[in-house]
């Protein structure tokens, strides 16, 4: 149920396509009838004129900048700020340095037919496979496409029950200034090469196999198919961006000689080891209606209870297609982009963008989806000891705002670049990876060293004030600005909320990763010191969650950015048995955010979502999740920022709220259903995971738990959230468990090698 976006008519435009990725590389099938154009693109493929970029030393800017925010000077401290690390873009007037995402160009066909009916566009989301079918000329013609996991190419079939096809078959690319075009044409292949003024080479391949009939090559870039009973196209991209040969790339693997059949169950099989891991189904009846009559529909007030839950599917569909075989994980738009002059260089934006694309990996069992980001910031780390160390005169590692495929660590966006909250936040995902899956080899070789690099910046960068508070000197709350602080989009000054949130989110990690590892306890001393000196949240006149250091007066009061409720979610920092009062107060500062107006971009509104699951409202949490596909989704679901930008964090956001609704395991204590809308009475979910190496499968009726089977991947105790029901616990033997109460905790021990069964009496 819900596994399935179709449509009775073509898609109109990109945006309401439909798409296929290996993660490598991707593409979005327009389904058109005359004309067939799937539109292409690889991970690595940029203009490619930037990646050798450096900093210059601007450490010596730092005091100044610092004594400007001790004379509480905010005005000339950002001006002053921003020269200093601002960086090309922005509102600067000079051109940024990050190099733009591209579009590879179009594999496009006509075949020879008349006209079209019945007919049917469809993306289905376990098969990981775009069909178009309809009927022209007493034939039944199908046209199949998948991003092919195993032979990690894309591979369309075209075929009409053994009654012959034929048609003709072409590469393109849209007239770029920039980009000089060329082509060859060989017996049963096209390719397109394309070289980019002083920037990348790439190469775009279409290898056809048909069985009957003939190819006959004509006259340009095209191929004639005559009198086929089948033909199948495998479409690869290669470029240049490791030094070798674009078309070295594309020909890597030899073209496979499997039957369709055989290439497409495998690829279905494939796609499942990760995909098929989570299921949920809440038992209410999905409208047989196509996708766009359905948001329509939900746009006007329907109570079509179950379109989330293919909006759920669908986020997790399309982490799965943008990250599986990629070597770098989502940018703003996944994987899929067609525009040469992309909003924000379709790039990665690390102040929310690039978390939120990997918010619902590990509890949503898409952990090994995850491997892509975390070499991305293995990869950083050279050019982030550099940019700490020239920009600040630090040690550890400084992770830029925003940056592009090559991950190079220069401040590129004046007016927004002054943060270094990035390195911090980007950890929470390192500290992720192993807080669900419990490796222990991970956290020894991979996740520590990289949470303890990240320390080491923050231990050179704050300053103790006479007090013997360590202050965050620059700070800011991206993307935010308040009264006093100039014209700037974004004020800088000292402290802000969500600095210390981050900082006290990564060191508090730190100091467990050490513990567990049994090291480093001189490091625990300083973080420990630091953690208990930082300076304490605080709660403003309104009842509100200070999102700096004093109670400023807001230039924004609808910002899009919640940067401060950071603490809230993703964060652990604010609680509500831990930290109530600041609990509460975060709540009145959402209320107050999103009653002036704020979540109007898809990315905040999957943020608030997020937010009112973790304050346990799961109706309100919900409305938000209608807004997210009424407002700002295309008829594809594809998430809008406006004005009608696709951006993927909020699909990816809002998957991430929906898992939060129904599990929550903060400091490794299960929490079933905190979080459940009223109009999901009945459902079930399999294969959630948890904090401490818990994977969860659980069945509600009437809005309350029934029954819930959990494994471990360890030996260990379990401590359950409760509501004070009366629970009986079973393992898999059918042994009776002994439990313990301890206030609202239920708490019994398990073994790895057995499931424990939880019934609510």
């Amino acid at each position: 149920m819900n596994q399935r976006l179709w449509y009775t008519s073509p898609a109109t435009e990109w945006k309401n396509a439909l798409p296929i990725g290996t993660g490598r590389i991707a593409g979005m099938v327009l389904g058109g009838i005359e004309e067939e154009r799937i539109a292409l693109n690889h991970e690595w493929l940029c203009v490619g004129q930037n990646k050798e970029r450096q900093n210059e030393d601007r450490s010596a800017y730092l005091p100044k900048v610092r004594k400007l925010l001790e004379q509480e000077d905010y005005e000339q401290a950002t001006i002053l700020a921003n020269e200093a690390w601002g960086g090309n873009g922005g509102i600067s007037g000079r051109p940024s340095k990050e190099d733009p995402y591209q579009p590879a160009g179009d594999f496009r066909f006509a075949l020879d037919q008349g006209e079209a009916g019945n007919y049917r566009r469809d993306l289905d989301l376990e098969r990981a496979r775009v069909k178009i079918s309809y009927e022209a000329d007493g034939r039944y013609i199908t046209r199949v496409s998948v991003g092919h996991l195993i032979e990690d190419c894309i591979i369309t079939r075209i075929y009409a029950r053994e009654e012959p096809v034929s048609g003709t078959f072409w590469l393109e690319r849209a007239e770029d200034e920039r980009c000089d075009i060329s082509y060859e044409l060989g017996d049963n292949t096209i390719l397109m090469h394309g070289v980019f003024h002083q920037g990348m080479k790439f190469c775009v391949t279409a290898d056809l196999k048909i069985r009957g009939g003939k190819i006959i090559p004509i006259e340009g870039n095209r191929l004639r198919v005559e009198d086929a009973l089948e033909i199948l196209i495998f479409i690869n991209i290669g470029t240049d961006a490791k030094n070798e040969l674009p078309i070295m790339e594309c020909r890597r693997r030899p073209l496979p000689s499997k039957s369709w059949e055989q290439l497409y169950r495998e690829n279905i099989a494939e796609h499942a080891k990760q995909y098929g891991k989570l299921h949920l189904d809440i038992f209410e009846e999905e409208p047989n209606l196509p996708t766009n009559e359905r948001i329509k529909k939900y746009r006007e007030g329907s109570g079509d209870a179950t379109l989330p839950i293919l909006y759920f599917n669908y986020g997790r569909y399309l982490l799965c297609a943008s990250s599986a075989n990629g070597e770098l994980p989502a940018n703003l738009q996944g994987k899929w982009n067609e525009d040469l002059h992309p909003a924000w260089d379709c790039d990665y934006h690390n102040d929310i963008n690039l978390q939120m694309n990997y918010w619902p990996a590990e509890n949503g069992h898409m952990e090994d989806y995850t491997e892509a980001l975390l070499r991305y910031l293995e990869k950083m780390i050279p050019y982030g000891r550099d940019a700490a160390k020239k920009l600040f005169g630090c040690r550890g590692v400084w992770l830029p705002l925003s940056t592009d495929i090559w991950g190079c660590a220069t401040p590129e966006t004046y007016g927004w670049s002054v943060w270094a909250g990035v390195t911090a936040w980007l950890a929470q995902h390192v500290w992720w990876h192993y807080e669900y899956g419990q490796d222990m080899e991970f956290l020894e070789e991979r996740g520590y060293p990289f949470l303890k690099e990240a320390a080491v910046f923050y231990e050179d960068f704050l300053v103790k004030d006479s007090d013997g508070i360590y202050q965050v000197m620059p700070s800011q709350s991206p993307e935010n600005r308040y009264v006093g602080g100039g014209e700037l989009p974004v004020t800088i000054g000292v402290s802000s909320a969500i600095d210390n949130e981050l900082i006290m989110d990564l060191l508090s990690h730190c100091i467990r990763a050490a513990g567990i590892l049994n090291i480093d306890a001189d490091k625990i001393a300083v973080w420990t010191e630091i953690l208990e000196n930082l300076p304490p949240l605080q709660i403003g006149s309104k009842g509100q969650l200070l999102e700096w250091n004093k109670e400023f007066e807001e230039v924004e009061p609808d910002h899009r950015h919640v940067s401060h409720l950071f603490g809230v979610f993703p964060g652990e920092q604010i609680d509500p048995d831990r930290t109530p009062e600041l609990y509460a107060a975060s709540k009145v500062s959402l209320e107050r955010r999103l009653s002036a107006g704020g979540g109007y971009t898809g990315w905040s509104r999957a943020w608030a979502a997020c937010l009112y699951a973790r304050f346990g409202e799961g109706d309100t949490a919900l409305e938000h999740i209608r807004a997210l596909i009424g407002d700002f989704a295309t008829e594809s679901l594809l998430d809008l920022h406006p004005p009608r930008i696709f951006q993927i964090d909020g699909n990816l956001g809002g998957t991430a709220a929906i898992l939060e609704m129904l599990l929550q395991s903060y400091f490794e204590e299960l929490h079933f259903l905190p979080a459940l809308p009223k109009c999901w009475k009945n459902g079930r979910v399999s294969g959630i995971r948890a904090r401490g190496g818990f994977t969860v499968d659980m069945e509600w009726q009437d809005g309350r738990l029934l029954k819930a089977r959990i494994v471990s991947v360890k030996n260990r105790n379990c401590v359950i959230r409760t509501n004070h029901e009366k629970y009986s616990i079973q393992d898999s033997w059918g042994n009776p468990v002994k439990f313990t109460m301890e206030g609202s905790k239920l708490i019994f021990p398990m073994w790895n090698d057995r499931m424990y069964f939880i019934t609510v009496e």
